[in-house]
């Protein structure tokens, strides 16, 4: 847990730095245009500094490390090309901007190969300088934007494998070591009851590797945008009925008291009945395993106005601390055995509720205090039809 708090910390902290005014050199040996450049760009809201020689521009960059620089090509000593590639060494993800008053098509040409974003011709007008430098920022901001997902992915697919090892080898190494025993142990009344708990114990190990099985899967369908490939208009009500009941038992075993809040006529929704089932199951389950001895879980749902559907499912449980919020929707993610005793579960279940609403076209929202409670809420778009009759209704109303 704290090598994946680093990790988006390290994240975090490069997208706070894309959020400050964005850091600009200037390097040109022409006084003027260096004190022209700094004028436009610090109007537009940009840290600047501006140097007349390109040695010195190095060290600043070195030392300052601005997102963009604009650059002189032809300049005595260190010339603008050196300029490039000796940035690049440095940080490729900085962009830079060419200025030259020898503009021919093969000195951008050769700019480019060097590495340079873009080719202004000396004189300029500012607002070219300005439409350049934001384009420069944008790209920019895309290409870190684009690293920064590849980040996420490449954690998540560490973490994968990491879990891959140990989810899958340790039931089944305790699976092997209960059947190896079990296949020397001698026949008598002693053994026969030992005989019956370690298969129980098998059992249930096997158990949890088929559920961790299922969730794969339902999250691979998810990942290919195929599970709510079919929808129509489904009725809440007896979905979310049907799943409190089925966990009367469970809920009744810990004393948890059961709500709910559902409207007397059909509370329709447009998505695929199997996934909403998934989907509050996988809420209500969690509100129960998750609440403490005599608590209450609470389950409403309710038409909106605007075409859509609330529902909020509630428990009176242990809560979830703020600094681990963030990460509930991801896969594989477990609030750490230290922060409360380790609940049964794959880690999959809120990461596939999150998919399944997002791919149905509607939100989920968590809020939470630890001690209190947590609450889960979930809008869903109502039936087009009933959309269309919200508003006409509406309309008629104002």
């Amino acid at each position: 847990m704290q090598q994946r708090e680093r990790e988006q910390a390290a994240v975090d902290c490069q997208a706070g730095a894309e959020q400050a005014p964005a850091k600009i050199i200037v390097i040109d040996d022409d006084s003027a245009i260096c004190l022209a450049c700094r004028k436009i760009l610090l109007k537009e809201g940009y840290q600047v500094q501006a140097y007349e020689d390109g040695l010195r521009g190095l060290e600043a960059i070195t030392a300052w490390k601005p997102e963009l620089v604009v650059v002189d090509l032809k300049m005595p000593g260190i010339g603008g090309m050196e300029v490039i590639s000796r940035v690049h060494e440095f940080d490729p993800q900085i962009v830079i901007v060419v200025i030259t008053d020898y503009a021919t098509i093969d000195t951008a040409v050769q700019a480019m190969k060097c590495g340079a974003y873009d080719f202004l011709p000396k004189p300029f007008a500012p607002d070219p300088l300005r439409l350049i430098v934001r384009r420069g920022l944008e790209h920019r901001r895309l290409v870190i934007e684009s690293r920064r997902h590849e980040m996420e992915r490449e954690l998540i697919k560490r973490r994968f494998v990491s879990f891959i090892s140990h989810q899958l080898q340790s039931p089944l190494a305790a699976v092997h070591q209960y059947l190896d025993v079990l296949r020397h142990l001698e026949d008598s009344p002693e053994t026969a009851a030992k005989r019956r708990e370690w298969l129980e114990r098998c059992v249930k190990r096997i158990a949890e590797l088929e559920e961790l099985i299922r969730d794969w899967l339902t999250l691979a369908k998810a990942e290919e945008r195929v599970l709510v490939a079919q929808r129509c208009p489904v009725d809440l009500r007896p979905i979310l009925e049907g799943i409190l009941t089925s966990y009367e038992q469970m809920a009744a075993a810990e004393g948890i008291r059961l709500e709910a809040r559902l409207p007397e006529q059909a509370c329709l929704v447009w998505g695929n009945r199997h996934c909403l089932h998934v989907l509050f199951d996988n809420l209500i389950v969690n509100a129960i395993k998750y609440n403490r001895p005599g608590g209450r879980l609470s389950v409403s749902a309710q038409p909106l106005g605007d075409g859509q559907v609330a529902v909020a499912v509630s428990d009176t449980g242990v809560g979830i601390p703020e600094k681990y919020r963030r990460f509930l929707f991801e896969e594989f993610f477990r609030i750490p055995r230290e922060e409360g005793e380790a609940k049964p579960g794959t880690g999959l279940g809120l990461a596939i509720c999150r998919k399944i609403v997002t791919e149905m076209g509607g939100t989920i929202e968590v809020e939470s205090e630890v001690g209190v409670g947590t609450t889960f809420y979930v809008r869903l778009l109502a039936p087009p039809e009933m959309a269309e009759s919200s508003r006409a209704h509406l309309e008629q109303t104002a």
